[in-house]
């Protein structure tokens, strides 16, 4: 009888220990002191997930995001999951677009018990044409959740995309 009983209390455990994880993961987010070392984790953060985009290593890139995340972009719409947007990356993307970051426009912002927002600008050429001049530019903000011990995007909005001033 006195093992029946037992079994509720244990069970009362489970959330708190869950709760204990999140506020793990809120202190390690929060043991980022200062907005330069914020500005190199997401920098390094964004250096990876376009290498794997420019090299269409789609498992690294897929590993970068959220299961749920919601990709807007303003000319090809919204792309819902992770699955869907690596599917369309490797369609559209792959061997027929490659990205760099506009140096000097990186911003990082940190979000409270969340992680960060990045916006930025970015250019994209098309392999096969002259490397020296970009074909398009765009703005981006991602935001990053810092959850069990990892950095995800959970947003991504890309917009204003035209052709890069030459």
């Amino acid at each position: 009888m006195k093992t029946l009983f037992a079994l509720p209390k244990i069970l009362l455990l489970f959330p708190v220990l869950a709760l204990c994880g999140v506020c793990a993961d809120a202190q390690a987010l929060e043991s980022i002191k200062s907005q330069e070392e914020l500005n190199k984790a997401v920098a390094s953060l964004d250096a990876a997930l376009f290498d794997s985009y420019n090299r269409c290593n789609l498992e690294k890139f897929a590993s970068f995001f959220a299961d749920d995340v919601e990709f807007y972009h303003d000319q090809g719409g919204v792309t819902l999951g992770k699955e869907k947007l690596t599917e369309s990356i490797k369609n559209n993307i792959c061997g027929k677009v490659t990205r760099e970051l506009v140096p000097g426009s990186l911003q990082v912002h940190h979000m409270k018990g969340y992680g960060a927002v990045e916006m930025g600008v970015h250019r994209f050429h098309h392999p096969g044409h002259d490397d020296t001049e970009p074909v398009g530019e765009g703005k981006f903000i991602h935001l990053w959740q810092y959850k069990d011990g990892a950095w995800k995007i959970t947003r991504v909005i890309s917009y204003d995309h035209h052709a890069a001033a030459k």
